[in-house]
């Protein structure tokens, strides 16, 4: 009789983290401990997001579960000199003794620094040529970084960039659909790009200053600012003859016009199925940003009348951005506002339309909003 052949026995895939559909900051915890069974004195990886249109460095995930020194953090890559030599280069840098660093001037680097890290590996990550963000591996050894763990590092580092790829383009993907959606059905309302560019930069800016209050992590904090451009998104279901209307909106047209939320989030819905989005983390917040952006804190908003808490943070914020850009954008109906003018309106409609925390949050930092306003003016040559 012939003896079976041994079956193999069954052997863990290192990468399997990658075969899941959990959230990034589950698949970067993951990599991290794959990264110890490697390099054991790795402490923390972090990722940081560069915004090609502003030259912000921004702080975004990391696998620690304890303190974060640079959380809700962000700085221009003019002020972070050894970091931009690194895009300059295209080339990682090692740092094996961090003590090199100590007298650093920069904010960031003081807070590395305190927090007791020995050294670090800095690799700039790029999409197709395109500079996106940098990874770094913070370990607390003094020469942790040979040619061996360099290696191993490099290959987590291109696994840990494909992996930020894949959830930043796809979100990317998403809002240019709903852009070219949107011109392909004629839908200008005269929201541009520029508004866009403006009022998400504004949520920003609004969750920043919020991020102590309620304890928002960089992720949401980003998400707010990736998904918020989408907030009108169900204005491409509204006919022409209101959506375009150059006079006020009768009750009929108004009502009509109010719809635009709940065919936003039926939209989004088809959109998450369309672009398997289920499993992508803070899906929520886009889902309640298209569709709660129009509440009022005091329930005389819609589409379900809610009021103060009950009404989603990320829609209280992208409320306040939204009605601050467009006080202060032209109109076929009126002109610009002032800063000034917009700055009273808001405080009026503060407690009663719009969240007073949020209004304010937007108010302490009235040197990024005209910064903001400065870089992305509007085009008159459209």
């Amino acid at each position: 009789m012939n003896n079976p052949l041994p079956i193999p026995a069954p052997r863990r895939d290192v990468f399997e983290m990658l075969n899941g559909n959990q959230p990034l900051k589950e698949k970067l915890v993951n990599a991290h401990e794959a990264v110890k069974a490697q390099v054991p004195s790795i402490k923390r990886i972090s990722i940081t997001l560069y915004d090609s249109d502003t030259g912000m460095l921004k702080t975004y995930i990391n696998s620690s579960n304890g303190s974060n020194p640079l959380g809700n953090y962000e700085s221009h890559i003019d002020n972070a000199p050894s970091l931009k030599s690194i895009l300059e280069q295209g080339l990682p840098r090692v740092v094996n003794n961090m003590v090199t660093l100590e007298n650093g001037k920069n904010e960031h680097t003081k807070r590395i620094g305190r927090q007791g890290y020995a050294a670090s590996y800095t690799l700039p990550m790029f999409n197709n040529g395109v500079f996106f963000g940098f990874i770094f591996y913070n370990s607390n050894k003094i020469d942790a970084f040979n040619e061996k763990t360099l290696w191993h590092l490099d290959l987590f580092g291109h696994m840990i960039s494909l992996m930020v790829i894949n959830e930043i383009s796809t979100i990317k993907t998403l809002s240019a659909a709903v852009k070219t959606t949107g011109k392909l059905s004629h839908v200008r309302d005269e929201e541009t790009g520029s508004h866009l560019d403006r009022m998400s930069r504004f949520s920003r800016v609004i969750a920043m200053g919020l991020a102590g209050k309620y304890d928002l992590d960089d992720e949401y904090i980003e998400h707010i600012f990736m998904f918020s451009p989408l907030h009108d998104i169900g204005k491409i279901g509204i006919p022409d003859s209101i959506l375009l209307k150059p006079g006020k909106l009768d009750e009929e047209e108004r009502s009509i016009m109010n719809t635009h939320t709940t065919i936003g989030g039926h939209m989004i819905e088809d959109m998450i199925d369309n672009f398997y989005l289920r499993g992508l983390e803070y899906i929520d917040v886009l889902r309640n940003i298209a569709l709660y952006h129009h509440e009022a804190v005091n329930g005389k908003g819609y589409p379900r009348g809610l009021n103060h808490d009950d009404i989603p943070l990320e829609a209280r914020i992208v409320a306040v951005a939204d009605v601050f850009d467009a006080l202060t954008s032209k109109r076929s109906y009126k002109e610009a506002w002032t800063n000034e003018k917009a700055i009273d309106m808001l405080k009026e409609m503060a407690g009663e339309h719009l969240d007073a925390d949020c209004v304010q949050a937007l108010l302490n930092q009235l040197d990024k909003v005209v910064e903001i306003q400065e870089q992305f003016k509007e085009d008159p040559y459209g």
